[in-house]
C-alpha cells in the first residue's frame, strides 16, 4: 500500500504578475507525495481558474480519490483507470501521475525518459516573460531581472498598451520576441492592424491572441497573418487536431493543462505528426513541475519555462538557470 499526500503552498511572486485576464501578487499551488517508506515521488499541480480549478476544488477531488481507493494505486495504469471514473481537474492529475512516476523510477533505479522512452536533456534555453505593465518601466525591470541573458524573451500584451510595451521591449533588449495576448482580442482584424504595428520588431511568434471560441476567426487569421500562431488555451487535455492545423502554427503544450506526462507527451507526438511546431509552455509553477517539462523537452522548437524565475525564494532548487538556460538538478 503506498502513502498520498497533499499540501498546498503559497507561493510569492517576485512582483505582479499581469496578463491580460487577471493579476496577481501570490499563487497557491500543490504538491502530492506518494511513497512507500523506502521510496518517494513529488508532484506539483498549479491551479489556473480559466480552466475552472482553484486550490480548494483540487483538494476536495484528492479527498475524493482517497476515499475511493487511492492508496490502493501501485501503476500508472492503475491511477488511470482511477482517474477514468471521477472527474479531476488535469493540474491534479498531473500531480498525481508525475508523483507516482518518480516513486517508480526511484523505487527501480530509473531515469524519467527512460521511463516515457524519450531523449534526455542535459540542459535548454527558457523564454522569460515580461508581465503588462506600464511600458514607462521596462528599460528598468529588464535590468533589474538582467534579461539580456535570455535567448529569447515573451512580452505578455492586452490591446491598450500592446505595441507601447513592444516598443519598449525592443529598445531595451535585442532579442527575438514571443507576442502573447492571453485571448485579448475579439476582431481578427483588429488584430491584423496590431501586427502591423510589430512589423518593425524582431517577432517569433504570436500566442493564442483570440478567444479559443472564435474558431473561424481563426481560420481567417491563419491566411493572412505575417507571423506563426501559436495555440496555448486552444490545446488544453485535448485538441481537435483537423481544426488546429487549419487555425495555428504550432501548439504550446503544458503539463499541467495535458494531465500528465503520457498526454503532454501525445500532444507533443500529434502536433508534430500534423505538421505543427512544438512548444512546451508553464503555469506559475516552482522548478518541481519546471524539471518535469524539462523531461520531454528534446526536439522541442521553443520553450518557455520561466515559472520558477518569477517565484520569490523557490522552495525546491530542482533546476538550475544560468546564462538563460536550464539545467535539471534532481529529481523531484
Amino acid at each position: 500500500m503506498l502513502l498520498w499526500n497533499l499540501e498546498a503552498r503559497d507561493l510569492t511572486l517576485r512582483y505582479t504578475w499581469k496578463i491580460s485576464r487577471n493579476a496577481s501578487d501570490v499563487k497557491t499551488n500543490l504538491f502530492v507525495t506518494v511513497g512507500d517508506g523506502r521510496a518517494q515521488g513529488r508532484g506539483e499541480a498549479a491551479p489556473n481558474v480559466r480552466y475552472g480549478e482553484t486550490p480548494q476544488l483540487l483538494r476536495e477531488q484528492f479527498q475524493t480519490l482517497q476515499a475511493q481507493g487511492l492508496d490502493q494505486v501501485a501503476t500508472v495504469e492503475e491511477l488511470q483507470q482511477l482517474l477514468q471514473q471521477r472527474e479531476v481537474l488535469p493540474a491534479l492529475r498531473f500531480a498525481l501521475e508525475s508523483a507516482l512516476v518518480h516513486y517508480l523510477c526511484q523505487k527501480n533505479n530509473q531515469t524519467v525518459p527512460q521511463f516515457l522512452g524519450v531523449q534526455p536533456v542535459a540542459s535548454a534555453p527558457t523564454a522569460y516573460s515580461y508581465p503588462i505593465m506600464d511600458p514607462g518601466k521596462i528599460a528598468a525591470f529588464t535590468k533589474e531581472h538582467g534579461l539580456h541573458r535570455f535567448e529569447y524573451l515573451k512580452v505578455k500584451v492586452n490591446q491598450e498598451s500592446g505595441l507601447d510595451m513592444m516598443a519598449e521591449v525592443a529598445k531595451a533588449a535585442p532579442q527575438r520576441l514571443m507576442v502573447d495576448a492571453n485571448e485579448a482580442w475579439q476582431d481578427p482584424d483588429a488584430l491584423m492592424r496590431f501586427f502591423e504595428g510589430l512589423r518593425k520588431f524582431p517577432i517569433i511568434m504570436i500566442e493564442q491572441p483570440m478567444p479559443s471560441a472564435l474558431q473561424e476567426e481563426y481560420l481567417y487569421l491563419k491566411k493572412h497573418s505575417p507571423y506563426d500562431l501559436f495555440a496555448d488555451e486552444s490545446v488544453t487535455d485535448h485538441a481537435d487536431w483537423d481544426l488546429l492545423q487549419q487555425q495555428f502554427h504550432g501548439v504550446n503544450m503544458k503539463l499541467m493543462k495535458a494531465g500528465g506526462y503520457l498526454n503532454g507527451l501525445s500532444i507533443l507526438n500529434k502536433t508534430r505528426a500534423v505538421g505543427l511546431k512544438t512548444m512546451i509552455g508553464c503555469m506559475m509553477e516552482t522548478s518541481m513541475g519546471i524539471w518535469s517539462a524539462l523531461q520531454l523537452a528534446h526536439g522541442v522548437d521553443l520553450l518557455d519555462l520561466d515559472g520558477m524565475l518569477i517565484v520569490k525564494d523557490e522552495p525546491f532548487k530542482l533546476v538550475r538557470e544560468e546564462a538563460g538556460r536550464l539545467y535539471p538538478v534532481a529529481q523531484p
